[in-house]
This record gives structure tokens, sequence and C-alpha cells, in this order.
């Protein structure tokens, strides 16, 4: 059976690279696109939220149906439906930095005290740098298909090729973040998210859902060691030290440390059943 998750196609078209493996009415290339928005939803067939896409990020479309388009998020592979008006469908300038806060934001002015419209930004959310002055980075933005000005701070962004070095100060990066089925940003993330975002900013391959997270690295034994996951059925934290895990989780509403020890307990009495897996991905 495969996943429907991973597999580029639906009921109407599928990828080229499925000829031969499947059945399908059409088999085709797709099409490019870069994420317009902020955030949008990546969802399932039946309109629920399987995970999210930032700004910036691309996604290539495969299909057109019913006002909603069918393709694959190139970061993981992940396939799904969103919103065409979510998407730059005009010839783009490619991304040059992330933004490497927490959260940041664009405005339509530069400078500190001046005033302007005002757009929120999540850690990960891809940019084109058409410049910078005075601390401030003009960004390529468009509304719709019109271009407007829209300037961040220059010390939220890094080159696209400046990777992190750590994934669990990635992770913490996130603390206090409200924990969102499905969510993949600093707005809202859930365990598997946080895991994904962490890893991805150090240059780490790293699939969207905590069932394939689970393949990741190789088996871990012995003390805990920083960068560890550790997994129970649906969910995934990462080890901070010998003592001490931060994980996306709906106890706390929210990315927070915790105890090894007291996760492992409370999980457990809730019945979620005990840890299944621990894997090094980092190596120590």
């Amino acid at each position: 059976m495969t996943d429907r998750r991973l597999t580029p196609a639906n009921s109407r078209v599928a990828h080229v690279s499925l000829r031969g493996q499947i059945e399908a009415n059409s088999f085709v290339e797709g099409e490019d696109h870069l994420v317009a928005v902020v955030v949008t939803d990546l969802l399932s067939a039946a309109g629920e939220r399987d995970r999210q896409l930032l700004r910036g990020e691309r996604f290539t479309v495969l299909d057109l149906h019913q006002g909603k388009a069918f393709g694959i998020a190139r970061k993981d592979g992940y396939c799904g439906w969103l919103n065409p008006s979510d998407l730059l469908s005009a010839p783009h300038e490619a991304p040059t930095h992330r933004v490497a806060a927490a959260r940041s934001y664009g405005k339509s002015t530069p400078g500190l005290k001046t005033m302007g419209r005002i757009t929120p930004l999540p850690f990960g959310a891809r940019l084109t740098v058409l410049g910078q002055s005075d601390g401030w980075a003009k960004i390529a933005w468009v509304r719709g298909t019109i271009p407007r000005d829209f300037h961040v701070p220059s010390r939220h962004l890094v080159p696209l090729d400046q990777l992190e070095t750590d994934p669990v100060a990635v992770a913490q990066l996130f603390v206090g973040t409200p924990y969102l089925w499905g969510g993949n940003s600093t707005f809202g993330i859930d365990c598997s998210g946080l895991v994904q975002a962490a890893l991805l900013a150090c240059g780490i391959p790293c699939p969207g859902d905590s069932d394939m997270q689970q393949t990741l690295g190789a088996p871990a034994t012995g003390a805990h060691c920083r960068g560890d996951l550790l997994f129970w059925k649906g969910h995934v934290a990462m080890v901070v030290d010998e003592t001490q895990l931060i994980h996306a989780n709906a106890h706390h509403m929210a990315v927070a440390f915790e105890g090894i020890d007291d996760a492992i307990t409370r999980i457990e009495s809730q019945g979620n059943g005990k840890v299944t897996a621990r894997r090094r991905v980092v190596p120590g």
C-alpha cells in the first residue's frame, strides 16, 4: 500500500516519476511555484490540515481541481492540496535569505521609528533580498500581482546557504510557541513540525510526520545525548541533555522543556504508552 502523503498522485493525475508503477489518467511533470503568503495549510483530500508551508518554500503543482492545487512540497516530498492563490504564479526571483530569528516582521517603510504596515514573519520564511541599507533589507514582495515596498531588519536574516549547527538550539527558539496540530511555524507548531524545522535549518533532511521521522539516524543506546529523538506512538521529542527534553505538546499547549523521566511517566500515565524508539540523528 502506498503512503498518500508521499505519493504524488490523485484520482486524476500522477507525477511522471510514477510512470510504470501506478495507473493514472495522465502523467505530468508539474510546475514549480513559490509560496506567496506567510503561512499556508497543506491539506488532505478531505480538507484537513496535514502540514504547513512557509513563504518562499517551493511547491510543484500537478493538478488544479475545484479551486485547489494538488502537488508536492519540495522540502520533504509531502503531497497535498492548497489554495492556488497562495502561490506566486508569475515569474519570480529565487529566495536568497531566510528568517533566522524566532519571529520577525516586514514593514512598508525602513527605519526603527517610521510608521508602516506590518506583516509578521516566522522563523524559516524564505525571502528575496534586493538590497540592504542602514540595517534594513529591501525584499521582493508581491501582494496579489502588485509589487509593494517591504523591509525586514537585516539582523533577522541569513543567506540560505548559511546553515545552523545545533538542532536543539534551533528548537529552543520555538519555546512558548502555541501547539498547533499540523503546524510548521513559530506562530503554531506540533511535535514533528518542531523536529523538522530544527533539522532542516541544520541541513539535515527530515520528513514531515513523526512516524516517518522514526527512520532517521540510527538506534541510540546508553546515556541520552543532545539531539537524540525520543518517540512514542504519534509523538516525538528532542533531547536537550541527559535529563531534559524539548517538545511541542498538547499537555503544555506549547513548545516546552520537560524532564525526560517526567515526560516518560506522564505520557505513559495518560495512556499513550512507552517510548517506542530512540534515534541518534546528530553524531555524538
